[in-house]
């Protein structure tokens, strides 16, 4: 994966109102690095999260801010992922009065409720409450650029993991509405089309979840046989699917395709038996 993803500069000006700086944690799961957002324009800037508190990234949020000759207000959390939250406490050692916001917030942070609204000069973020990666995943909608800050629910290259499928899905579908212009991912580059990159999103799980339901039912007995459709374990489903991916990336899907199956337990369209394989036992749409 790493050589198809395009290069990005350690500190970028991505529009008069924001700058991305890298969190200096590449990897196979955090592509080039977190990325952490400075926004305004006057000499009080608001942060987008704090990746994982590499010394390069406070460096170059240091230097940046010298430029600017600004300092930082206040920081908002999109959610309790390490790679998200590690660099909070540089910012309590650099900048001491900086206000740390997250939802379900941890000692010495404010909390973020659905609604809330964040401005520094230039620049008014409104918060919404989008579970599914996370249960405390938040995005922030740039009411000056009608633009989006989609934490991990949406990535700037690939698709993203989620805790909860049904929930995750219910958030993409909210999110697309909410604006008409960028996505600024929590990883990877800036996306200028982001209701649409979120529309491909649901379409791919979709897509995802009839792979697995067509699979299920593959080797299902005719109605009336009165025998059982096949079980299929988790990774043998996922080698089948996935048989585009490589291995390596295999438990990573295996965690999606689980997702999915409990989706559709939900549905009562399959059900998983004591040694927690699969097999198709209602109707489908397909």
């Amino acid at each position: 994966m790493a050589t198809q993803l395009v290069h990005l500069p350690e500190v970028e000006r991505l529009s008069p109102l924001c700058i991305r700086i890298l969190g200096g944690n590449p990897g196979k799961f955090s592509l080039q690095g977190t990325n952490t957002y400075l926004l305004g324009t006057g000499s009080k800037r608001l942060l987008i999260d704090t990746g994982e508190g590499k010394p390069s990234w406070i460096a170059a949020l240091k230097r940046t801010l010298e430029e600017e000759n600004a300092t930082i207000e206040s920081a908002v959390i999109t959610h309790w992922h390490h790679d998200h939250v590690g660099g909070i406490p540089h910012l309590a050692e650099a900048w001491p009065a900086t206000k740390v916001y997250k939802n379900e917030p941890e000692h010495g942070q404010l909390d973020i409720v659905d609604g809330q609204k964040f401005t520094v000069d230039g620049v008014s973020l409104t918060a919404v409450h989008t579970p599914g990666h996370t249960v405390d995943h938040m995005v922030l909608h740039f009411a000056e650029e009608d633009a989006m800050f989609t934490g991990d629910n949406v990535l700037g290259h690939g698709t993203a993991v989620y805790e909860d499928l049904g929930t995750y899905l219910k958030s993409l579908e909210k999110m697309r509405h909410l604006f008409k212009g960028r996505a600024y991912p929590g990883h990877g580059p800036v996306l200028s089309n982001g209701p649409g990159k979120i529309v491909e999103y649901i379409r791919h799980r979709q897509q995802r979840e009839d792979q697995v339901l067509q699979k299920l039912r593959s080797e299902n007995p005719h109605s009336g046989s009165g025998a059982e459709s096949k079980a299929w374990a988790v990774m043998e489903l996922v080698k089948t699917i996935y048989h585009d991916v490589p291995q390596s990336l295999h438990p990573a899907a295996a965690g999606g395709v689980v997702q999915i199956l409990h989706k559709l337990q939900n549905e009562g369209k399959v059900s998983s038996d004591e040694d927690d394989k699969w097999r198709f036992t209602g109707r489908s749409t397909l």
